[in-house]
């Protein structure tokens, strides 16, 4: 099998349209930031888990927009697919197919919430993933934050799948198990989408971009 490539699901960082549960709290600014910090840990651990040339984004919103040269530069890097579709189900598999349609691979696909998740883990479910095989990794919140499919069969379906609820990952791995003889399991993670998850988040994993801009704008 050839090796998998990675595939983040991400919004270009605008106050205002990205992290609006964070910016109830924190404000739509700090929540910008947050959510910079947070897609930049992702790009790390996709690049030394991938290498750059097998890292695929999936973007939505403008580029143009972006005021940061840093993280402008940084996407700019990568093989860039614009998002298609009219819900988050629907553009997360479009996402797939279209990556599948020009690597030829299985994908490992998460999205900017998780900025705890580590090189290794992304290895490990790189190493798990297979043409009979997708994987699926859920969060304590009831979705999930990583799908992994081998081929783009597996993702059939998810159109029809309610995202951003409490059963989201049930029903996602009730639709994995019909595509597939198997599914794989990676760990559950903790998504981060309001403070209280920010602050759990931040104490995981301390040396983080994410940690670093979650504790300078907090009150001591």
């Amino acid at each position: 099998m050839t090796a998998p490539v990675v595939l983040v699901m991400a919004k270009v960082p605008i106050p205002g349209l990205v992290k609006t549960r964070l910016a109830a709290t924190e404000g739509p600014v700090r929540a910008a930031r947050l959510a910079t910090a947070a897609l930049l840990d992702t790009l790390d651990v996709c690049e030394v888990a991938f290498g750059l040339g097998r890292c695929h984004l999936s973007l939505g919103g403008d580029l143009a927009l972006l005021d940061d040269a840093l993280l402008a530069a940084r996407l700019r890097a990568w093989t860039i697919h614009p998002q298609r579709g009219s819900d988050l189900g629907d553009r997360i598999a479009n996402a797939h197919r279209d990556v599948h349609a020009v690597s030829g691979t299985p994908v490992v696909q998460i999205g900017m919430d998780t900025p705890q998740a580590s090189s290794r883990d992304l290895d490990a479910i790189a190493r798990l993933v297979s043409v009979d095989r997708p994987v699926l990794g859920l969060a304590d919140d009831g979705g999930w934050w990583v799908l992994a499919s081998g081929e783009p069969a597996h993702v059939n379906g998810l159109e029809q799948v309610p995202m951003s609820t409490p059963g989201t990952g049930r029903a996602t791995w009730n639709l994995l198990q019909a595509r597939a003889r198997t599914v794989g399991v990676a760990p559950m993670m903790r998504d981060v989408d309001e403070a209280v998850d920010a602050e759990h988040v931040a104490a995981l994993a301390p040396a983080t971009r994410f940690a670093s801009a979650w504790r300078a704008g907090r009150v001591s």
